[in-house]
């Protein structure tokens, strides 16, 4: 039974933190941030690379089966997707450790699941993420509404078809090339 239950809140911590990361990233659209969101992303970043680590195993499987053979891809994906395995057990870790100091991610792609056909890979670590933050709302004690400017419908100049004049021109040159060729 408390294996089940290890089970059901593993499944649902990873659940609730995908649905966190997605609506995180759907909010920082923008490229503006504040201190909470980016030390808030990092945390999920951390908590998501520790459970997820063990994913890599297949996901490595898969992508080395697709660029190679079957049996490369399972023994060869095996030892690769330990190795990033280990590599995320390791970012998660330091993401951990580090959550008050809002750095970049050091994964690509940040979650398992984005971009699930791509291999894996390590960037720069501890590089502070240097988004502009949000700036406080300004209250306007006076709305201005704008006016518009008025329209003017200038009529566009009409096109000039010429295209009768150069069919008759390129039928004549032809129609010379044809009677001197004919002639010989």
């Amino acid at each position: 039974m408390r294996k089940v239950n290890r089970f059901f809140v593993f499944f649902l911590l990873t659940g609730l933190l995908a649905v966190h990361a997605s609506a995180t990233f759907a909010a920082n659209q923008s490229g503006q941030s504040s201190y909470g969101s980016k030390v808030g992303r990092k945390a999920v970043n951390a908590l998501a690379n520790l459970t997820t680590a063990p994913l890599e195993i297949p996901k490595s499987m898969i992508n080395t089966s697709n660029k190679s053979n079957v049996f490369y891809g399972i023994v060869g994906g095996l030892f690769k997707g330990l190795v990033h395995t280990a590599g995320r057990l390791g970012v998660g870790i330091a993401d951990l450790i580090t959550i008050p100091l809002p750095t970049k991610p050091i994964t690509q792609p940040a979650y398992i699941w984005d971009d699930f056909d791509v291999d894996t890979t390590y960037g720069p670590a501890f590089r502070l993420d240097k988004t502009q933050e949000i700036a406080e709302p300004v209250v306007d004690a006076q709305i201005q509404i704008p006016t518009a400017a008025p329209v003017l419908t200038d009529p566009k100049p009409q096109a000039i078809d010429n295209s009768k004049q150069y069919r008759q021109e390129a039928n004549q040159k032809l129609d010379e090339v044809f009677k001197k060729e004919m002639k010989k």
